[in-house]
């Protein structure tokens, strides 16, 4: 078995859509970055490869690549699943807590938990998702930013399959 900590933040800003764990979501703000921001998948995708000592996001999908720019963050998760089982490991189960004062997230779980589970080619009951706010402090909590934090389990393919 193998343990990896993803977590991802970034600024909000006026207008825009907001997108986390690959949902449109409705409200008056978005997040500033170079792909779609999503945090919840960025965090996740730290998460499954650190389990898999394969690195970060950021070592793959670089900011300074242009190939990244805008792009959807589905395509990372997926990619970052390749990764995982190209190294013979499989994912077994994904705990997720988005930090956010606005919007309320969980009418969207769901809908994330589906997006999510579409992306890593596992169960939407392998993935649990939470939401908290940072009760008025920090930057999350005036409202200038969402984080996400993602831990993920990972087992070798072999184990997977002897169970």
């Amino acid at each position: 078995m193998r343990v990896g900590h993803g977590f991802d933040i970034h600024r909000l800003q006026p207008g825009g859509d907001l997108i986390i764990g690959g949902v449109s979501i409705e409200w008056t703000h978005s997040l500033v970055a170079h792909s779609d921001g999503d945090v919840l998948m960025h965090a996740i995708c730290d998460s499954i490869l650190g389990a898999a000592g394969l690195g970060d996001i950021g070592q793959h999908f670089p900011d300074t690549d242009m190939l990244n720019s805008r792009r959807e963050s589905r395509d990372f998760l997926i990619a970052s699943q390749t990764l995982v089982r190209e190294a013979d490991l499989s994912i077994l189960h994904i705990d997720c807590t988005v930090v956010a004062e606005n919007p309320k997230l969980s009418p969207y779980f769901e809908s994330m938990k589906a997006n999510i589970a579409a992306a890593l080619s596992i169960e939407a009951d392998s993935i649990n998702i939470k939401a908290k706010t940072a009760e008025g402090l920090g930057v999350i909590g005036r409202g200038q930013g969402i984080a996400a934090f993602a831990v993920a389990l990972l087992a070798t393919c072999q184990t997977r399959r002897s169970t």
